[in-house]
């Protein structure tokens, strides 16, 4: 299973002082150097934390592995994807006035949009996911509107407060995890996963990829980058070895 770094929240840090400290950029050099698979980052359309200038730069200098953009599906992110050529693009659902991503894309609503959308993109030379939550409907028109792949939005497995809504929204990730695989897509997954949280969602195996950010970020300020991530791949090998 690959690990995607999100270091979105390098810059969160960076931003809250409004300045050149610390630098998402070295935080995925040393996510990379201590093992990811690949360096996520979600340009927002308010700029609320990486910037304009953060991408070109990661563009610039994360050659090695694939760089993932996040973007909304808008005229402007075409344009900067278009022209950066990140590896892959994954479309997100974004709202100003929400703190993170709140629940997958409506890919079922926007589809004669998308489809011409992401034939750009896919025209351009890039991957494309969509992010979606782990519903067959928004999965099939994923596929329909000429997505590569799904990320499978884990939130609310993530924010389930009992065994019982675990176990349950575990199901809904395994069962379109397999949906999806039957028709094509590739599988990733991603949003509050953390090292106490992540075993369980490794362990299915038609998912082949899990992109992690606030976590691991997060436990930087304690363990240091390189730790934070070494740890968190480590959690997810020794699920993946379950099945071998």
């Amino acid at each position: 299973m690959r690990l995607g770094v999100n270091i979105d929240h390098i810059a969160t840090i960076r931003e809250a002082r409004k300045t050149y400290e610390p630098d998402p950029i070295k935080g995925a050099i040393i996510a990379r150097d201590a093992g990811a698979d690949q360096i996520t980052f979600h340009l927002r359309e308010d700029r609320r934390h990486i910037q304009d200038s953060d991408v070109e730069k990661l563009r610039a200098v994360i050659t090695e592995i694939p760089l993932n953009m996040e973007m909304a599906a808008t005229e402007e992110m075409k344009q900067i994807a278009t022209r950066i050529k990140p590896d892959r693009v994954t479309l997100v659902p974004e709202k100003r006035e929400e703190i993170t991503t709140e629940g997958g894309l409506d890919v079922v609503s926007m589809k004669e949009y998308l489809k011409e959308f992401i034939k750009e993109l896919k025209n351009s030379g890039i991957d494309v996911a969509t992010f979606i939550d782990p519903v067959e409907e928004q999965i099939k028109a994923s596929l329909e509107v000429g997505a590569d792949a799904v990320e499978i939005h884990t939130g609310e497995y993530a924010n389930a407060r009992s065994e019982n809504k675990r176990f349950e929204e575990l199901k809904r990730i395994k069962n379109a995890a397999v949906y999806g695989r039957s028709i094509g897509l590739k599988i990733f997954a991603g949003h509050g996963l953390t090292y106490t949280n992540v075993q369980p969602v490794a362990e299915i195996e038609e998912i082949e990829e899990l992109n992690i950010g606030h976590s691991i970020i997060a436990n930087a300020v304690f363990l240091g980058l390189d730790e934070a991530v070494r740890k968190m791949k480590k959690l997810i090998n020794e699920a993946r070895r379950k099945h071998t």
